[in-house]
């Protein structure tokens, strides 16, 4: 037995050293600063450090948003999936399939049911973990359904927005839903129901030119990315330089392009207030 063999042997009695998981810290996109998971939770997933609003999923989107954290989820509608069997370097169908995997949703628009300062709402959140929050037929179908349910439960209809624009997979099919977000929109109001836009970090493409503008009322989060189309694209189009903060929540602010930007663990009880006010006259 050679030298080497005694000391694997000796190894292999020694208690091996549990390692620190890779789940115990966070590292901030802001600003680069490592911090507790458990501090990042408890602060909402915005960094205590310089106030960087992480990217969250329905689910905790939610908690934050309801009363005590109570809601009832809306079933997911059932739509075509891959109509045009589209394939790039992998099928369409394997990344839907890898999305739900990965993010544990049916697609990228998921609806709830619960209170906000004691008063009934829908709630929709786009995923953008789920293939780039992108617009396809299961969300604009999700969309119209939140706005059915805010209309039947007589209550507004607040969306989340998160997304990359519309999914190419689907084509002409994924820009139809532009139109068809417009009119359930026009349905809200014609039942005298308001329709909240919160922005979030990234609002894009499609999105950005259809549902997530046309709000009763804009909100959006500290920083959130917010632009129709990249910075590059229209720097090369117009050959000028834009402002560093271009195409973010504070720079549609100070253009009047939406009405206010608050910080997230403020916007439960805005929304409360909002809902409120613009439900005052239905209940007086």
């Amino acid at each position: 037995m050679t030298w080497l063999s005694n000391v694997r042997n000796a190894l292999s009695f020694v208690v091996p050293k549990k390692e620190t998981p890779d789940t115990l810290w966070h590292k901030c996109k802001g600003c680069g600063q490592l911090i507790f998971v458990k501090e990042l939770e408890d602060n909402l997933h915005v960094c205590p450090s310089c106030a960087h609003h992480e990217r969250i999923g329905p689910k905790t989107r939610f908690g934050y948003t309801f009363d005590g954290g109570i809601y009832t989820a809306l079933p997911q509608p059932r739509v075509q999936e891959d109509p045009l069997k589209f394939r790039d370097t992998k099928r369409y169908a394997d990344r839907i399939k890898a999305a739900r995997t990965a993010t544990g949703e049916g697609d990228a628009l998921v609806n709830a049911r619960g209170k906000i300062g004691g008063r009934s709402a829908i709630v929709g959140v786009q995923d953008f973990a789920f293939m780039g929050g992108s617009m396809g037929l299961a969300v604009g179908e999700a969309f119209v359904a939140g706005v059915e349910a805010a209309i039947a439960d007589h209550c507004p209809y607040i969306i989340f927005t998160a997304s990359g624009g519309a999914r190419m997979q689907e084509g002409i099919l994924s820009l139809m839903q532009m139109p068809r977000s417009t009119v359930a929109i026009q349905m809200l109001h014609d039942a005298g129901l308001p329709y909240i836009v919160v922005l979030t970090d990234p609002t894009s493409g499609g999105v950005m030119a259809a549902y997530a503008m046309l709000g009763d009322v804009q909100i959006a989060e500290p920083k959130a990315t917010l632009a129709f189309t990249g910075r590059r694209v229209i720097e090369n189009t117009i050959r000028e330089k834009l402002p560093d903060d271009f195409q973010t929540s504070e720079y549609l602010l100070a253009h009047g392009m939406i009405d206010m930007v608050k910080p997230r663990k403020e916007l439960p009880e805005t929304l409360g207030k909002l809902i409120e006010f613009l439900c005052a006259k239905q209940t007086a």
